[in-house]
């Protein structure tokens, strides 16, 4: 009995100590970096136009594992999408950037880790070369969602948006941040997160690269596919993003619409189609802007489309400062305040992985800080 007590008090002192260790060495990092100005300005580069076009493109959704081959999957997925991308250059204005979904080539994939690694793609990689070839023939960014694998991230499956500039060449990745959570009673989501490696993530990439900004001549671009979750884009919206693109597996028009105007940015949504009698919310995907005010939207949630709406980002931007949060008055809240899972949660060996999203979950059960641990006597 004592030594089972001495045991959890060792414990737990470990974990303490590690903790502010660890928070040592993050304080540190974090106060080298200014990614954030006091004054309220942010960093830009100077506008090409003053007003441009944002395009979204709502397709249908098709899994690589439903096809004969990954092969055949992945080369009919992007001539679907070169074919839309086509559409969007010749009917309605001019694209100056076109927005696709979270799975446009790869699709969504169930089973275990190792089931689903296959059905991921490389970037850079042969696909992003071919949809770089797109972007440079319309002259616009090319934006679109993928499952991805990464040798310098063994085993992980990685959820990036990539971003391809007007060259024809990437000019940003964009990790997701988090994943929701406790979202289902048996599973949890088992892609890889800036939040699951964090401290790996910022060892590798900078600090300033887990909310990065893309400053572009059609203004500040940032892309992300998390939702419901306000603290992050408020985040994105401090490091000077202007335009909040969103690739999404369904979502909340009314998350959008908030996140828009409470963070002073321009937003636009990209969903993907399913039949209405799946009973999803697909399609319907929306650009909104500032004021929360919903620009354009595609009518149908099962009907493949694009959707266009014209930014005027010079006359935005203009005496534009970062958005006004009551940061001060909250920060004693906050402080006190702990997340229920650990970030780092996935910084551990390969073979360690959660290979399901049951497995996931005991992990979430296992190191949760508001599910009380049980002991023996």
């Amino acid at each position: 009995m004592m030594l089972k007590k001495f045991i959890l008090l060792f414990l737990l002192i470990t974990i303490a100590c590690g903790d502010s260790k660890e928070n040592n060495v993050t304080k540190t990092e974090e106060n080298k970096t200014l990614l954030v100005k006091a004054d309220g300005s942010y960093d830009k580069i100077p506008l090409e136009k003053d007003t441009i076009v944002l395009k979204v493109m709502q397709t249908r959704v098709k899994s690589l594992s439903s096809f004969n081959s990954i092969e055949e999957g992945l080369e009919e997925n992007m001539k679907y999408m070169e074919k839309l991308a086509n559409q969007a250059q010749t009917e309605g204005s001019k694209p100056d950037i076109i927005l696709f979904h979270e799975f446009p080539l790869t699709g969504y994939s169930s089973g275990t880790r190792q089931e689903k690694m296959p059905f991921t793609i490389e970037v850079p990689g042969p696909e992003t070369e071919r949809l770089g070839k797109v972007a440079k023939s319309c002259d616009c960014y090319v934006i679109f969602g993928s499952y991805v694998r990464d040798a310098a991230w063994p085993d992980h499956i990685l959820s990036i948006n990539t971003v391809l500039g007007r060259d024809g060449k990437i000019a940003k990745t964009f990790w997701k941040s988090r994943n929701i959570k406790r979202l289902y009673k048996t599973k949890e989501i088992t892609t890889t997160t800036i939040e699951g490696v964090r401290d790996a993530y910022r060892k590798k990439y900078g600090i300033e690269e887990e909310f990065p900004v893309l400053q572009t001549e059609y203004g500040n671009i940032a892309v992300s596919t998390v939702q419901f979750d306000p603290f992050i884009y408020a985040a994105f919206a401090m490091r000077g993003t202007e335009i909040m693109l969103r690739t999404a597996t369904l979502f909340a028009q009314e998350d959008v619409v908030f996140t828009a105007w409470s963070n002073d940015f321009y937003s636009a949504m990209a969903n993907f189609t399913l039949p209405v009698s799946t009973g999803y919310n697909a399609g319907e995907s929306i650009i909104v802007n500032p004021h929360g005010e919903i620009l354009a939207k595609h009518p149908s949630k099962e009907e493949d489309g694009i959707v266009e709406a014209k930014i005027p980002i010079a006359a935005f931007r203009k005496d534009r400062t970062i958005p006004n949060y009551a940061l001060e008055m909250v920060k004693p809240v906050f402080e006190q305040y702990r997340q229920e899972i650990p970030i780092n949660h996935l910084n551990v060996k390969k073979d360690k992985l959660p290979k399901t999203g049951e497995e996931m979950k005991k992990l979430f059960d296992s190191i949760s800080r508001y599910v009380p641990v049980k002991t023996a006597d």
